[in-house]
């Protein structure tokens, strides 16, 4: 982990929380972060789009942010289930994550529009968490750098800079499947994305590379430690307080 990049770690609760318990478990993360005044890293939570008002509003004043899931590339128009990052700007959020690998197979969102989502991110004031990975086939097939450079170089706007934009490299086959990457490997792969960065940013070297993949308190301060990884974006082990605070102390 660099010392010159403030670490992130970011909770992806997915299609999970009702208001109650998920309220609940955001003040218990809030408790958690108030014994350390100034941590030193960025804690965020990114719940459905239903909860992001209310936790908004319980996470404020305190170190936790949110943000969320996904953003539709436009403003504001005839699109039934969408929502707009200026909407989730004015409900709270900080951040959207675009381009998840369950958005892009479930949803076929290609890099193009997962670009133009990102773009929107920008536009409603929202730092946008770019997501790549690799498939198992992808792996096996050798060709692992080869998908990362074409998700980084195309899904990336040209107005991303370090201060608006997050990459978040979760292998496919490592998403809630309890497998992860050997430290090598996500040194690899970080190290790869780093230069496809360089040769699109100027600020390159300040922009935060995350991992994620079954990251969890057991493997988190191994995975934290790996060069080039400034933070992490957790699933399942995001979801209680008490799972996910082992992982942000790690980077406090």
């Amino acid at each position: 982990m660099s010392n010159q990049r403030r670490p992130l770690i970011a909770g992806n609760w997915k299609m999970n929380g009702l208001a109650t318990a998920a309220t609940s478990e955001l003040k218990e993360l809030v408790a958690l972060a108030k014994d350390h005044t100034a941590p030193k890293c960025d804690i965020l939570i990114c719940p459905p789009a239903t909860l992001v008002r209310e936790m908004a509003s319980a996470a404020e004043n305190s170190s936790v942010q949110i943000g969320g899931q996904d953003c539709h590339a436009n403003d504001s128009g005839a699109h039934t289930g969408d929502i707009a990052a200026e909407m989730l700007k004015d409900a709270g959020a900080n951040y959207c994550i675009v381009g998840h690998s369950e958005r892009r197979a479930d949803h076929g969102e290609s890099n193009a529009v997962v670009k133009a989502k990102a773009e929107a991110a920008h536009r409603g004031g929202l730092i946008a968490i770019v997501c790549v990975g690799e498939t198992l086939a992808e792996r096996e097939a050798d060709k692992t750098l080869d998908v990362i450079s074409d998700q980084v170089r195309n899904s990336l706007p040209n107005g991303a800079t370090a201060s608006n934009t997050v990459i978040a490299y979760e292998p496919v086959w490592a998403i809630g499947t309890g497998k992860t990457p050997t430290p090598l490997d996500v040194a690899t792969v970080h190290a790869h994305i780093r230069e496809e960065l360089a040769a699109l940013m100027s600020d390159s070297a300040q922009v935060r590379v995350l991992y994620g993949g079954s990251v969890k308190g057991s493997n988190a301060e191994e995975l934290m430690a790996v060069e080039n990884v400034d933070g992490a974006l957790v699933g399942g082990a995001s979801l209680k307080a008490a799972d996910f605070w082992p992982i942000v102390a790690t980077s406090i």
